[in-house]
């Protein structure tokens, strides 16, 4: 068995406009790296359903996603909000998106995979249960965690976050579901600028002041994160994966290395030996910088595929 790489050609089609920084370019360059080394031959690759509404109903309500589908247009753009645009490609990639998740989900629990990695977009962490935001429109990693719940009876999930925006949607969503550890990294004050909450209980967020670098991104997860996934011990882990917080990404003001992003990947792959029989699912999040996400992510699939 090897890794399953997610991803669909209907995700190049949610065309944001000129200038936009979450583009198809994005995916374009994760495939065009892992075609050079040589991995996506290696690799299982899997093309992502589209979610269903049943699927969508476990985090969204049933009238955001009436009013999402009636916003789609027939040609030109629509902006769900100042940041989130929508084009006549949008709603079969955003359906993508989630269904990429469900799919791993799906392919890990069956035996066919032992891991995955979702390579999709729009991405999903800032969508909350009745609310579009920050490029996202349907959460699609609540959405897989809630798959996993509730189709493959799991008890407990943990949801990793380490993109320098506060997955706010995935705090939202889960915030009074005890069967879900979140744990999130995220520069603050930044966007989406949403209230802090305690550290504790199922809802780890921990904070990063602007210019923070790797010894406080590994502190905060050797302090805050290992030792509530200890006491949660997760069946099965998700990792928001967005590579924004690298010091080569001028979206955010942390700056992280390829190193400290290995790091952390070392991090998810040992707890995830430890309690979740391995199983783990990284779905792309933030990331714009071309050079830094293509290392990074292939960096992660390698380690996903035990190459490094």
């Amino acid at each position: 068995m090897t890794t399953a790489y997610i991803s669909h050609p209907d995700c190049l089609q949610h065309d944001t406009g000129i200038g936009h920084p979450e583009n198809a370019r994005r995916l374009s360059a994760i495939e065009d790296r892992l075609i050079e080394s040589g991995l996506m031959d290696l690799l299982l690759r899997v093309d992502a359903p589209e979610v269903t509404t049943e699927q969508l109903l476990r985090v969204h309500e049933v009238g955001y996603l009436d009013f999402v589908e009636q916003c789609f247009p027939l040609e030109g753009h629509v902006h769900l909000d100042p940041d989130t645009v929508i084009s006549p490609g949008s709603l079969t990639a955003a359906r993508r998106a989630a269904g990429a998740v469900i799919a791993a989900v799906d392919r890990i629990m069956c035996g066919e995979a032992p891991n995955a990695f979702c390579a999709v977009r729009p991405p999903g962490h800032h969508a909350e249960s009745a609310r579009a935001m920050g490029f996202c429109i349907y959460n699609n990693i609540a959405v897989g965690a809630a798959h996993a719940l509730e189709a493959h009876d799991l008890q407990r999930v943990a949801i990793l976050d380490f993109d320098v925006h506060q997955g706010n949607g995935t705090e939202q969503i889960f915030m009074h579901d005890h069967r879900v550890l979140f744990c999130s990294t995220f520069q603050y004050p930044f966007y989406p600028g949403t209230p802090l909450l305690e550290p504790g209980g199922t809802m780890i967020s921990v904070p990063l002041k602007f210019g923070a670098g790797g010894d406080e991104f590994r502190g905060a997860i050797r302090d805050l994160w290992l030792p509530a996934l200890d006491r949660f011990s997760p069946e099965m882990i998700f990792v928001s994966a967005g590579y924004d917080a690298h010091a080569d990404d001028d979206m955010s003001g942390v700056g992280l290395t390829d190193g400290d992003f290995s790091w952390v990947g070392e991090q998810i792959l040992r707890i995830s030996r430890d309690s979740a029989e391995s199983r783990v699912i990284f779905a792309l999040e933030g990331g714009y910088e071309l050079g830094s996400l293509v290392r990074c992510v292939e960096n992660h699939i390698r380690m996903l595929m035990g190459l490094n």
